[in-house]
């Protein structure tokens, strides 16, 4: 068969190659969608924190982690003033700038520059305005506490919020997961005054917004405000019953933490710096809604040494036990009489270094009457073994073949060969017009629109 010189195809293909490549490089030169921009760099949920006659603390958050400064000024065409975060060379995804300096009753611009993109309400600066000048209060009345993941990690560069009667406080966890903020403060709505604080009444109202997106909210009264319960990312709490903190005390709070967070660290709650001892407690033996095969179960886990755990097994017969772990850290327990089938659940309860009472609890069923403690499965079943001979068997008979034979099922042969999926005929011939047209085609219509879509960008 003769073939015929023919390369229209070739030439639509080379015409569609450009296309696509002048496609893409038009695409990234626009600004038209602001792809970037406009999605993850873009700040969200922006906050005015701390307000006061000199200063202002502007939050908020981005769904990639990202670097960021404000420009700031006094109108809104002149924002020559530039604030950066703590740590400029650092990208995060919660994001905390303090504005200093500011004069009373005055008000100010700022656009936020997330990884390079300057960001605006809309077309226009946002605005804060200071309050007036007023003396400071006497007493700072802090407040403080932790943040903590459902594994009783700390949750670092979290933003917490704490709403006083429309006044908003605001700050960023440590690399330990805690913060302090200055109740003493908090201004009224109007910012002329300070706020009236009353220790039993003043509801707080506290929010989390960690890096990793989830949130956590909780309320409560002053009087049991330094420190707050730790906060547990994924939980929704309510301490308005805690009674006041007495000197050198802490309030006694269940966390309940969930069940799913890993074995080693499910009820493991980081002590805050400087504490004198460890606070994890660790539960080993079960997981929750675990089948228990023995009416005898033997509970083990691992703590600090000479803690005094109380163990309480809930079962027909509620049993208790106060156990102090040894000086290797691991501790262990059997109930004193058989369990019932059926389902029990085991209560430990201790006192952290902070002074809180913590307890864990897990849900767990014995059936030792159903199923054997230790059942042997089949892979572990003596079966008889047939002698080793030096002749390898290269496949498994239930008779044995003294002298088995190798055949093979194929043999390669110097030249290979290789069956079409398609016949001949159903192949396109090289230099038919119909693709190369639609190549063609294809290829101009993306440089056109690449092209409008620059001019566009450039308008």
């Amino acid at each position: 068969m003769i073939k015929k010189n023919k390369i229209p195809t070739i030439i639509g293909i080379i015409i569609l190659l450009i296309g696509t490549f002048a496609g893409v490089y038009f695409l990234r030169m626009t600004q038209v969608f602001r792809i970037g921009a406009g999605g993850a760099v873009a700040p969200k949920d922006i906050r005015t924190g701390n307000l006061s006659d000199t200063s202002a603390t502007i939050s908020w958050v981005t769904e990639a982690a990202t670097t960021a400064f404000i420009n700031w000024g006094k109108t809104q065409d002149s924002l020559g003033e530039i604030e950066n975060e703590s740590d400029s060379n650092q990208k995060f995804f919660t994001h905390s700038i303090t504005l200093t300096g500011l004069r009373p009753s005055t008000t100010y611009y700022y656009k936020i520059n997330s990884e390079g993109d300057a960001f605006d309400n809309d077309g226009i600066p946002w605005q804060i305005t200071t309050g007036d000048a007023i003396a400071i209060a006497q007493n700072s009345n802090p407040i403080s506490g932790s943040v903590i993941t459902a594994a009783g990690q700390p949750s670092k560069r979290a933003l917490v919020y704490v709403s006083v009667n429309g006044y908003l406080l605001s700050t960023l966890t440590s690399d330990a997961g805690n913060f302090v903020l200055q109740l003493g403060s908090a201004r009224t709505s109007d910012l002329k005054q300070i706020a009236q604080i009353d220790q039993a009444k003043t509801l707080l109202s506290v929010s989390v917004r960690a890096e990793s997106g989830e949130t956590s909210s909780a309320q409560i009264f002053p009087q049991s405000a330094n420190p707050i319960p730790p906060l547990v990312l994924g939980q929704v709490q309510d301490y308005r019953s805690l009674a006041p903190i007495a000197d050198g005390k802490n309030p006694s709070v269940d966390l309940n933490l969930p069940a799913g967070a890993s074995e080693e660290s499910k009820f493991n709650i980081t002590a805050p710096s400087g504490s004198p001892k460890p606070t994890s407690v660790i539960l080993e033996s079960i997981d929750e809604g675990e089948i228990v095969t023995s009416n005898e179960p033997q509970f083990f886990g691992k703590g600090p040494s000479g803690e005094t755990i109380t163990i309480t097994i809930h079962s027909e017969q509620v049993t208790s036990q106060v156990i102090k772990i040894p000086q290797n850290g691991s501790w262990s327990y059997s109930p004193s009489v058989p369990l019932s089938e059926g389902p029990h659940s085991i209560t430990i309860s201790w006192l952290d270094a902070s002074g809180i009472t913590r307890t864990l609890t897990r849900n767990f069923v014995v059936q030792a009457g159903e199923v054997p403690a230790f059942v042997a499965s089949q892979s572990a079943t003596p079966s008889p073994t047939p002698s080793p001979s030096s002749t390898p068997t290269p496949k498994a008979s239930s008779s044995p073949t003294p002298s088995p034979t190798f055949k093979p099922t194929a043999t390669p042969s110097g030249t290979p060969r290789v069956t079409p999926s398609a016949t001949p005929e159903s192949l396109p011939v090289s230099g038919n017009l119909t693709p190369t047209l639609l190549l063609s085609i294809m290829g101009l219509v993306i440089i056109a629109f690449s092209f409008f879509v620059w001019r566009m960008s450039e308008n």
